[in-house]
């Protein structure tokens, strides 16, 4: 019981979804740089576009790297910064 408690009282003093990672981005709008700059990073890059969305507040933009994979890269909205490539798998066994 006093091991239950001890665990209840940290968790309770842990911030507000301490526990979890946070990798959307909470951006106010008049903050974002348009589409258009996110277009030109990606061909910068040498990605080719298929689709620029928002997902979870943040840029993904879909398409292909200059080598020809299918990828996925979430850019944040007033940065440009690039927070995550991941690589799609085109031999889809699912």
């Amino acid at each position: 019981m006093n091991m239950n408690l001890t665990i209840l009282a940290f968790l309770m003093l842990l911030p507000s979804g301490a526990a979890f990672a946070d990798d959307d981005c909470s951006v106010p709008m008049d903050d974002w740089q348009p589409r258009e700059a996110v277009a030109r990073l990606a061909a910068e890059n040498g990605w080719k576009v298929r689709r620029i969305k928002i997902d979870d507040g943040c840029y993904e933009i879909i398409g292909r790297d200059s080598q020809g994979r299918r990828i996925e890269v979430t850019v944040h909205p007033a940065t440009l910064e690039v927070m995550a490539i991941e690589y799609e798998d085109d031999d889809d066994d699912d």
